[in-house]
């Protein structure tokens, strides 16, 4: 007798196993991926590329470019620019990337001018009335 739940694990992997074999067919022998497929992927794939932005669009200061490159080579910067942070919730953040998202760490003077320029053009903001701007990446 199997499992109850038993049929639904293996249409899942049916599935699984059909995406993935649609998505081969397409990057091998360049057939056309299903819509609802298509769709999918669009979604999570990144739509930034570092072209999308440039140092210049954000506050100027001693270590924007440095920050700017090294945040960029994953995301866009104004990721960045959204956080409003202090000194220590920036530190923090690069050390999460570091160790959750494989960033590459920083060589400490590299990373001291970059948390000098985030925390001097990123500062923590102040609440609204409605309950404050909350950093969801943050422990609250």
């Amino acid at each position: 007798m199997q499992p109850r739940g038993y049929s639904a694990i293996v249409a899942a992997a049916l599935v699984v196993i059909a995406t993935g074999a649609s998505i081969l067919a397409h990057v091998l022998f360049g057939k056309p991926v299903p819509t609802f497929l298509g769709h999918a992927l669009a979604q999570t794939a990144p739509a930034f590329t570092p072209r999308d932005e440039t140092p210049e669009q954000f506050p100027a200061g001693a270590g924007r470019d440095e920050a700017f490159y090294a945040c960029t080579a994953c995301h866009g910067f104004k990721l960045i620019s959204e956080q409003g942070l202090t000194r220590g919730q920036w530190e923090e953040s690069i050390a999460l990337m570091t160790q959750k998202h494989n960033m590459p760490a920083l060589p400490p003077k590299e990373q001291e001018v970059v948390l000098k320029y985030l925390e001097a053009a990123f500062p923590p903001r102040a609440p609204s009335r409605a309950g404050g701007w909350q950093n969801p990446f943050l422990k609250q």
